[in-house]
């Protein structure tokens, strides 16, 4: 990765520093740090072994020998806080990787990937939750060690379902973005789409759930030590409250050390996973746009295919259950063509196209007699394969631009990074390849724009830096889903402009959805009509226009607002309107 491939605003600011000007953060890294320092340096600090028992220290009074007394005993006060504070600490964090490290891969998968795994990941999940906590860590505890830390080891077992419930509703709320599916169309494989877009969002919660476990930890494996277990040589927190409940009569300042330390260690743990969370920004991911689909031209075809040909779609149908959405669609694109699909919403044009992506949910039920891109069948190759031809040999420029970057990342990030995969280039070369598309799409700063995040540019300069990554790997047939629908007029102009001529330099075939026959008229070859899973007329867009033969198309034409006459003035009341008011 370049030094701008960071995964959050925070990486060129420094989380550290982010965290730094929260006031309540400083606080609280400075009682941990106390905490843990005061725990790793014990033997420094204090001469007594934590285990050790002198008749006539018992209860002894604060003095130079025993700075916080004797308990009931006769062992050092502050020799057992110090040392029971690196049993808590270390029995809080082995509760916190177990919980993650079992939870967190788990709702990964579960969420991103679903279907059986996910059903069989959740069974499992259901069993523990339903399995009485305290009573399991008490018969591990009796049947194989007296040790508190394989205590927190089988708590950290037991609290992984939280966690795996938790990043599951996270990925599960980010995995249809559309930077997402914009990342599968580039061709990155599931494990970089995991790591550099969705782990991002996972984050900020999971370090919220970390602190949780992390006090709940110290909390239960006090209590146990309270009750007497664990080994006797153990210093802990929670034998020297049960010592202090013994002696409360007699000696009630014993349970203030013990109590003191769990009480600020457990508060300055929450309330710092609370500022991290805050540095790291929010992570409450955006509601997905749904998007629109891929035109094809219609015509069974048999026999081999022309040279010049790039795509091929032969009888393809599209259905989910009992319902059918495409019904034996056929289409041909040819190098340097650019075809043009229209209909209604709902006619089936995402669904075509998706199929061609590959992008289609795992309960759609997709066939073909042929489903051909530059000679290979699409339905036939593996994920791995797919991802090699996606963003290489087929690009993808979406409806919604402000929806296809990753908030997460910045500019120049999400360009470099599918350069790299699929062209082998160096980050520096990719880097300057990356500009000078910035410059050729008509951005007048590319080096800004290259470090920016994406709320920090508009719709159409978004629109443009989709438009760059598309091309960046030279595909041979680009996709393009109404590319301007979100853009203003004068914007829309610019963007067709530039479209059209990257096309005509790099010779791509082209696919345009779109509602726009202006924008048909200006762009396309060819043009496919499309009407519920259908296409019932392919011709030349000039004979489109000039001579229409089925009747949904001569609707759709008469639908548009081109060529009709002009609207009356806005007649002016006479009297002015009485304001309504309720």
């Amino acid at each position: 990765m370049t030094a701008v491939d960071t995964p959050t605003p925070s990486a060129r600011d420094g989380l550290l520093r982010r965290t730094l000007r929260d006031p309540v953060a400083v606080g609280c890294l400075v009682v941990l740090a106390l905490v843990i320092a005061a725990s790793l340096a014990a033997p420094l600090l204090t001469d007594h072994a934590p285990d050790r028992s002198v008749l006539a220290d018992t209860l002894a009074p604060v003095s130079g020998s025993h700075p916080l007394g004797g308990d009931g005993v006769g062992r050092d006060v502050l020799s057992r806080l110090l040392y029971g504070g690196r049993t808590s600490l270390v029995g809080g964090a082995l509760a916190v990787l177990v919980a993650f490290a079992v939870g967190g891969p788990l709702g990964l998968v579960s969420g991103f990937y679903r279907g059986w795994f996910d059903a069989v990941a959740g069974w499992i999940v259901n069993i523990i939750m339903a399995v009485p906590a305290i009573i399991v860590m008490l018969v591990v505890m009796a049947a194989i060690s007296q040790d508190l830390d394989v205590a927190m080891i089988v708590l950290g077992v037991i609290m992984a379902p939280m966690v795996f419930r938790l990043i599951r509703a996270s990925v599960l709320a980010v995995r249809e973005e559309l930077y997402v599916d914009a990342a599968r169309v580039f061709g990155l494989g599931d494990a970089r789409i995991m790591r550099r877009h969705i782990l991002p969002v996972v984050i900020a919660p999971s370090v919220i759930q970390a602190t949780q476990v992390f006090a709940v930890a110290i909390g239960i494996q006090a209590g146990l030590a309270f009750l007497g277990l664990g080994k006797a040589s153990q210093a802990s927190w929670g034998a020297m409250l049960n010592d202090a409940f013994t002696n409360v009569y007699n000696a009630p300042v014993l349970l203030v050390w013990p109590g003191v330390a769990m009480g600020l260690t457990i508060l300055a743990a929450s309330l710092l996973g609370n500022a991290v969370r805050d540095a790291l920004g929010p992570a409450e991911p955006r509601v997905a746009k749904r998007r629109r689909p891929v035109p094809r031209t219609t015509g069974a075809v048999t026999g081999p295919l022309p040279a010049e040909r790039l795509l091929t779609v032969e009888n393809l149908r599209v259905g989910y259950g009992e319902k059918t959405v495409v019904h034996g669609v056929s289409i041909t694109v040819a190098r340097g063509e650019v075809l043009g699909l229209v209909g209604e919403s709902g006619s089936g044009k995402s669904q075509t196209a998706f199929s061609v992506l590959g992008l289609l949910p795992d309960e759609a039920d997709v066939s073909a007699d042929r489903l051909q891109f530059d000679g290979k069948e699409l339905l036939s190759l593996d994920l791995a394969a797919l991802n090699a031809l996606r963003g290489r040999g087929i690009g993808y420029i979406p409806q919604e631009p402000m929806s296809n970057l990753d908030p997460c990342f910045r500019i120049g990030s999400q360009l470099v990074e599918p350069m790299r995969k699929h062209l082998g280039l160096s980050r520096a070369e990719a880097r300057t390849k990356a500009l000078d598309l910035l410059a050729r799409v008509g951005i007048p700063d590319p080096e800004r724009v290259f470090r920016s995040y994406p709320h920090q540019i508009s719709g159409g300069m978004a629109q443009r830096v989709l438009i760059a990554g598309a091309v960046s790997c030279d595909p041979r047939l680009l996709i393009a889903d109404e590319p301007t629908t979100a853009l203003d007029v004068t914007v829309q102009a610019e963007v067709l402009d530039l479209m059209r001529s990257l096309q005509q330099e790099r010779e791509m075939g082209m696919i345009l959805v779109t509602h726009d026959f202006g924008v048909v008229a200006d762009l396309c070859d060819t043009v496919a009509v499309m009407q519920q899973g259908r296409i019932v007329e392919t011709a030349p867009a000039r004979r489109i226009f000039a001579a229409p033969e089925h009747d949904y198309t001569r609707m759709l034409l008469d639908s548009t607002l081109e060529g009709g006459p002009a609207r009356a003035p806005l007649s002016v009341p006479a009297k002015p309107l009485k304001e309504v008011t309720s």
